[in-house]
């Protein structure tokens, strides 16, 4: 269903599981590469305040794009920090003086804008199979997947608890399978002695402005790299998950959208926001609403729950530094149980496309990095290749 089709009617369409994947899809984002910028902050010798604007200026900025573009294309648009380009600043930022690393983020930004603004993006993710994009969906979303039976080697009760009672409610109550799961997940963390507030304070974010220095060396080492990272292995799988759900959402004013986000807010210490992949496909996929047309709600609440953790950066970090990982790990992969299954599926359809679509699966689920640019970019290079010679021979 178009859904378009549908009177808009936002407070109608919400729901509380759109609301629930929305509050695991911000925890996901979160706990899986916070802990990157404080590494990246300390390694640079930059103080708490402007770590603290660090990530007040990217979840505002991701907030207000998740908000405003989901409302206006009524679909999940979940916009994310890079977490590769994170890791990238973690070796390169303490290499520069700060100020140049916030012109270098400007760079980015202008880069992402100018892609936005020319609409070429939309004409290269025209050309790509369906069975491709379907394949690099489920193995993006494969390896955050089976991390619960790995966190089952180390937390084996917490787990167990949390993946039988996800089973029950799912037959019985399939709406409220997430929530009740992290609920249990909660509780039976607290009766096995898991949980550590030990270190929870409340705390507001400080915006700093800092005022950008242009430097060439630093525009080459941390600016372009932080482009091509963060369309190789944010904006194309992005897209591919709203392809994947099926939504013909256009890329170019998302794309556009963001890089204008990134470009207001670099000052403050944002190094660019993007499209989300694997925190999206919580909120694209039938965990977030039966009917798909509702599921833009999913994304506002996510948005909503990033503006909180905006303006209580440092006592939302602390929260979650509370929680197990394996409860976190858990949540997010039974989350993403639904995406999977459907990506595999859509993936197989089309037997002319089915062994570049494994290609492209097994490529993306190995977690290969070549140029320091992730698996999920080459693994659509993989699958695209291997269905130009197996058509080029077949034909």
């Amino acid at each position: 269903m178009n859904p378009s089709a549908t009177a808009f009617r936002p407070f109608a369409d919400s729901s509380l599981s759109a609301m629930v994947a929305g509050f695991v899809a911000m925890m996901t984002g979160y706990t899986s590469s916070l802990v990157l910028m404080f590494q990246a902050g300390r390694a640079a010798h930059l103080s708490d305040v402007q770590i603290s604007s660090w990530i007040w200026a990217l979840s505002i900025g991701m907030a207000l794009c998740t908000i405003g573009l989901s409302l206006r294309f009524r679909a999940p648009v979940v916009i994310a920090w890079s977490t590769p380009g994170a890791a990238l600043l973690v070796t390169s930022l303490p290499n520069v003086p700060y100020a140049d690393a916030i012109g270098a983020f400007v760079v980015c930004a202008v880069l992402l804008t100018v892609v936005g603004l020319t609409g070429w993006f939309d004409t290269l993710m025209r050309k790509i199979p369906a069975g491709i994009a379907a394949a690099l969906l489920a193995g993006i979303l494969f390896e955050i997947g089976i991390e619960i039976f790995r966190a089952a080697q180390f937390q084996t009760a917490l787990v167990l608890a949390m993946f039988f009672t996800y089973l029950a409610v799912k037959r019985l109550a399939p709406r409220y399978a997430i929530l009740t799961t992290l609920l249990v997940g909660i509780v039976a963390a607290g009766m096995l002695g898991l949980l550590d507030f030990s270190r929870f304070h409340v705390a507001l974010a400080h915006p700093v402005f800092t005022v950008p220095h242009f430097s060439l060396a630093a525009a080459v080492s941390i600016g372009v790299p932080l482009f091509v990272v963060a369309m190789a292995s944010q904006n194309v799988p992005g897209i591919a998950v709203l392809r994947a759900d099926g939504y013909d959402t256009p890329s170019a004013p998302l794309i556009a959208t963001t890089g204008i986000a990134s470009l207001v807010l670099a000052p403050f210490g944002s190094h660019g926001v993007n499209l989300a992949a694997i925190t999206a496909a919580i909120c694209t996929g039938p965990e977030a609403h039966e009917d798909r047309s509702r599921r833009y709600m999913a994304a506002v609440w996510c948005g909503i729950f990033y503006l909180v953790a905006g303006i209580f950066g440092a006592t939302i970090a602390a929260l979650f530094g509370s929680l197990p990982k394996a409860l976190v790990v858990s949540v997010a992969a039974l989350a993403l149980f639904g995406s999977i299954m459907s990506g595999l599926t859509n993936a197989m359809q089309d037997v002319r496309q089915r062994e570049a679509a494994l290609v492209t699966f097994m490529v993306t689920a190995s977690g290969l990095t070549l140029l320091s640019i992730g698996s999920a970019f080459w693994g659509l290079v993989a699958g695209v290749i291997t269905q130009i010679v197996l058509n080029a021979r077949r034909a």
